[in-house]
């Protein structure tokens, strides 16, 4: 059909691949709001607060709501979560958090994609991590960032501003609500690139080119299960190219 058709078709699925990414996000905002307190918004300010936000983002209906389901589904026991630990090709460590109603299903999923990309499930490595509270935002200086946390009597552990000017926010996973509450207090549209409570590797790995197509690979296909929620390793690769 033509190069035109073929930048025509790249470009659409670039933009697909960016709104899909965008609304896993919301996703996982609004799913950690809704399990943090009761699965409803009209009871929870917080998930309330995240909807509303989501919806300003042009967020679907249908991935808020699926949202909200897992974590009701959490909450009611229908569901449970299941976390995965081993090593990725290039001896990368993985952790992968799971949500399911059938473990064998979700364990053979994992299992699978661990092998057919030259990896080890069942070794543990959740040592090399730290679980903290982490945003990731542009908009707002550091010195605007730690006026907002000091009106909010928040506290944090390190702060730093990269290349692109976004500002990265590390702290202890129990002051994660009061940071988010203190930043969107002080600017009530800021849109968080990454606002969760996340893994954080303590030391990362460096791969060769063989490696990381295998581990790129590893990576495509736990994110195709629906069971999978996230993610954690400490591969030295950028978010665009694991995308």
């Amino acid at each position: 059909m033509g190069r035109a058709h073929e930048v025509r078709a790249a470009s659409m699925a670039k933009t697909a691949a960016m709104k899909s990414s965008k609304y896993a996000k919301w996703g996982k905002e609004i799913f950690q709001a809704a399990k943090a307190g009761v699965p409803d918004p009209e009871m929870n300010q917080g998930l309330k607060r995240t909807i509303e936000r989501a919806k300003k983002d042009q967020c679907p209906a249908d991935v808020i709501k699926r949202a909200i389901a897992k974590a009701q589904g959490v909450a009611s026991g229908a569901s449970k979560e299941k976390v995965y630990e081993g090593y990725g090709s290039g001896n990368v460590a993985v952790i992968v958090e799971c949500l399911t109603d059938n473990d064998n299903r979700t364990f053979t999923e994992v299992r699978t994609a661990f092998n057919k990309t030259g990896g080890t499930l069942g070794s543990s490595v959740s040592y090399m991590f730290n679980r903290k509270a982490e945003f990731v935002f542009e908009g707002m200086s550091e010195d605007e960032a730690m006026e907002a946390m000091m009106a909010g009597d928040c506290d944090f552990e390190d702060m730093h501003t990269d290349e692109d000017g976004f500002v990265t926010i590390y702290a202890q996973a129990g002051d994660f609500e009061a940071i988010k509450n203190a930043l969107l207090t002080a600017k009530p549209d800021m849109e968080f690139e990454e606002c969760g409570v996340n893994l954080i590797p303590t030391t990362y790995v460096d791969l060769d080119a063989d490696h990381e197509a295998k581990f790129k690979r590893l990576l495509a296909l736990l994110r195709e299960y629906d069971d999978v929620q996230e993610i954690y390793h400490n591969a030295n690769i950028t978010e665009d190219e694991e995308e």
